[in-house]
């Protein structure tokens, strides 16, 4: 006989994210399980859509999470596990294959958590990847800085918005660091710095096919703006142009070469300033950061979460049916503010849906169905962001929920 219970989904985040992905989980039926780390027990998490929250010590061992999540299945018939943030993705891969459980297993979540990994395989695929070699053997190393002109980016494998990466411009700046490193030094990729305007493209695919792309601009890339400070603008590209479609064929080669399956996607590509190429950069398997999410429900009516519980909660097995989707545009500018709770209710254009209400920080979603206005709101607001509220400090060398 069938089994007519309801699906149980355990989530997984050390970080306060994925709200609407569990309210749509048990708006479909299923029994919601919430994974987190102790200080998160109380954050603003959904606890009328949530059945049972466990939490863990940051920094836990994987054999210690198998060991706890096992000892959970013990009492709950676990039918899917989701990381709802990309630093848990592959401690869930590894809970997924030692319970034998529907999803990507460690072999393909690498190619969307691991730099090396995922540009070695697009590169396979005939996709155009910056010049790269692992930090492994220090010949290769020398041979490489020989080879590629400066300068070049020392990126650690598996962490994201630039978090960790240095900029080099001489091969003696390489070996200091590669001493700091020690034995971690293997975790890290050296790729050649080509400058360029960045894009990202945010997906929607099931079962291989590539059902929504929405392509957006960043205005100064994000390398530089965590690094050198600044504000973060991104926008909706213009729908039909060459840059879009060109951006979006790209993408669907990458979603392809990699082998992606099923969920939501989070690309990243650099158009070179000096022969116009367009360079895969990484890709994640998560919704964008940085309310990139809130930008592509603005624009094309269509939220990221709720379609990726939808698509986890079928996993194939229920034939999805992507909702209808507008052709708007949008656009955000992001910055931190000196102030604590920052006033920016100087900015009054219509064009404004929403206001960022978070500590240290000013941002404003906007939206139009121009292109060209939304454009034209951002380059006027970024100056006067910098003036009004902009704040800087270092990034940091690792993550910090």
């Amino acid at each position: 006989m069938p089994d007519s219970r309801p699906l149980t989904i355990l989530c997984v985040s050390s970080y306060e994210k994925g709200q609407e992905f569990l309210r749509t989980c048990k708006a479909m039926g299923c029994t919601v399980l919430l994974l987190t780390v102790e200080k998160l027990r109380h954050a603003n998490w959904p606890f009328e859509c949530i059945d049972e929250v466990f939490t863990m010590p940051e920094d836990l061992p994987v054999p210690a999470i198998i060991y706890s999540v096992s000892y959970l299945a013990r009492f709950h018939q676990i039918d899917r596990i989701v990381a709802l943030d990309e630093f848990d993705m592959e401690n869930v891969s590894a809970l997924r294959e030692h319970l034998r459980i529907t999803g990507m297993g460690l072999t393909t979540v690498r190619y969307f958590r691991d730099k090396l990994a995922m540009r070695a395989r697009a590169k396979e695929a005939g996709i155009a990847v910056p010049e790269f070699v692992h930090v492994l053997n220090h010949r290769e190393l020398n041979d490489f800085m020989a080879r590629v002109p400066a300068p070049w980016l020392l990126k650690p494998r598996s962490q994201a918005s630039g978090i960790g990466m240095k900029k080099l411009h001489h091969a003696s700046e390489l070996w200091p660091l590669l001493d700091q490193l020690g034995d971690q030094q293997s975790f890290y990729l050296l790729e050649q710095f080509v400058p360029g305007a960045v894009f990202h493209v945010d997906s929607v695919v099931s079962e291989k096919n590539v059902l929504l792309a929405e392509a957006h601009a960043y205005g100064t890339p994000p390398l530089d703006t965590s690094h050198q400070g600044g504000v973060f603008t991104t926008r909706t590209l213009p729908r039909g142009s060459a840059e879009t479609k060109s951006l979006l064929e790209i993408n669907r080669q990458s979603l392809e070469g990699l082998g992606f399956l099923r969920g939501v996607t989070h690309a990243e590509f650099l158009k070179s300033h000096a022969d116009g190429k367009i360079y895969f950069i990484e890709v994640a398997a998560r919704v964008g950061g940085a309310y990139i999410s809130d930008i592509v429900e603005a624009a094309s009516g269509i939220n990221l979460w709720r379609e990726w519980a939808r698509l986890e909660v079928g996993a194939g097995k229920t034939a999805y049916q992507l909702p209808p989707v507008r052709n708007d545009y949008a656009g955000i500018i992001l910055s931190l503010a000196r102030q604590e709770n920052p006033d920016a209710s100087a900015y009054n254009d219509p064009e404004i849906i929403y206001r960022v209400s978070k500590y240290h920080h000013a941002g404003l979603i906007v939206k139009s169905s121009s292109a060209e206005r939304v454009e034209e709101l951002l380059a006027a607001y970024a100056p006067r962001f910098a003036h009004d509220f902009l704040a800087t400090q270092p990034v940091p060398d690792k993550p910090s929920s």
